[in-house]
Parts: C-alpha cells; structure tokens; sequence
C-alpha cells in the first residue's frame, strides 16, 4: 500500500468523528438531522458498496479453488463479526446506545470489539498484493476497490463512535483519543498483512473472514437504516442502495 492509501484510511476516521464532535458543541437540532437523515443514507450505500464488492470481486476471487474450503472461513467472519458487535454494540451499523456517566469500562469494551473489527478489516489491504504473485486468478482482487469500500464504512461508524461516547458523558479529549485509536488500527492491520509473509492459502483464508464480516455488517446496515419501517424501504434508501451497487458493479469491470 502506498502512503496516501494508509493516510486516507487513518484521516476518514478523523472526518467522521470530527463532524460527530463539532456537532455535538454546536446545534443539538443539526446533530438530530445528521443522524436522522444523512447518515442512514450513507450508511446504506456503504453498506450496499460493501456487498456488492464482497459478492462481485471477492467472493469469486475466494471460491476459485474448491481445495481452499473457503466457505467455512467466510461463515466463520460471519460469526467473529457477531461476537465482536456484542462489545462494539454496533456502532459499525450507526447504532448509538448512549449511557448516561459511563465509566471507563464501558469505553474499553466498545474499543476492544470496534478495535479488532479495524485491525481485521485492515489485514488483507496488506495481503491482496501477495495475490497478484501466486496463480489461481488471484490477482482479480483490486485492494483500491477494498479500500475504498473500508473507507466508505469508517466514515458513519466514526460519527457513531464520537457520538455515543459524547452522548455517554466523556470529555473531548477522551473521545479523540479513542477516534486516533480506532483511526490507526486498520493501518496496522494493513501494515501487519504487508510485513508478514503469508502463503496463499492463508491469504485466502483471511480474505474470507473480512467477506464474512463484511456480509454481516452490509446486510445489517441495509436491514435497519430505514429506523421504524420495519420491513419496508424509503425511495431515498433504495436509491442510494441501487446506486452503492452500481458504483461496485462498474468499478469492479
């Protein structure tokens, strides 16, 4: 990965969780409308942008060799993604869960599941490279499009993260040392995936724990976004949803 590419990662956690902190000084009525309005749009096209990576780039890239036993792997994110959300309380989708003068432990354990979440999703930015040098067709993984999906998703669970530990009673200073950290894990993961030397079948392997994450959280994302319609769906989220799966289709032909 080049420079930029871990700066974009790092700073997209800085532009989400710094608006949730401006907000928060400022106009309670514009945070309502941000949460309310904007950022279950940007949620569902993340999330749509997500599953249609996942199912048009990765998923074929993983299953090209049936000797891999690929599908375990994706099930067994699929999993990990639901433990780790009984910590992080699924701020991944959005989700705030405010409580009122939280103690440090409550901060610790929406880091611990948030952080390893970030941490996993950075490992095959470092890995898909390692593809391109093996057989097997690997090399139709396109870590751009991986990033940027990544990135698409950091943005609302950064506004999340500032919010809910705002809305919970801690201090600015305390909230931005929480964003830096969450900010620089998928960097080290990408970072770890790049120096650690990895044979192609765990390379493999680890692509499929992040598509079973990633097919956790998009579902989940475009399920709930809607708020109280149960299971219906606004014009305007089936729109963005649409247009996330088109911009994945034509960016990944």
């Amino acid at each position: 990965m080049a420079i930029w590419q871990y700066l974009l990662l790092f700073l997209s956690v800085v532009l989400g969780g710094g608006i949730a902190q401006y907000l928060s000084s400022r106009s309670s009525s514009a945070d309502q409308a941000i949460r309310k309005q904007f950022l279950p749009l940007l949620l569902s096209f993340s999330g749509a942008y997500l599953l249609g990576i996942a199912a048009m780039e990765l998923m074929p890239t993983v299953f090209r060799d049936d000797t891999m036993h690929s599908g375990i792997w994706v099930l067994a994110g699929f999993l990990v993604q639901v433990l780790l959300e009984s910590f992080s309380q699924g701020i991944e989708h959005g989700h705030v869960h405010a409580h009122q003068h939280a103690g440090a432990g409550f901060a610790l354990t929406i880091m611990v599941g948030l952080g390893l979440h970030a941490f996993l999703e950075g490992l095959p930015l470092g890995t898909v490279g390692d593809l391109a040098h093996h057989g097997h067709a690997h090399a139709h993984v396109d870590g751009g499009h991986l990033l940027w999906g990544i990135v698409l998703h950091k943005i609302p669970a950064a506004f999340a993260l500032a919010l809910l530990l705002r809305s919970s009673g801690f201090s600015t200073v305390f909230t931005w040392s929480c964003l830096c950290i969450f900010a620089a894990l998928s960097p080290l993961g990408a970072a770890a995936g790049a120096m650690v030397s990895v044979d192609p079948v765990w390379t493999n392997r680890i692509l499929a724990l992040v598509i079973g994450s990633f097919l956790h959280i998009a579902t989940t994302i475009i399920y709930e976004a809607d708020g109280g319609r149960e299971h219906g769906i606004s014009l305007p989220k089936l729109a963005v949803v649409l247009a996330g799966i088109l911009v994945a289709y034509f960016t990944a032909h």
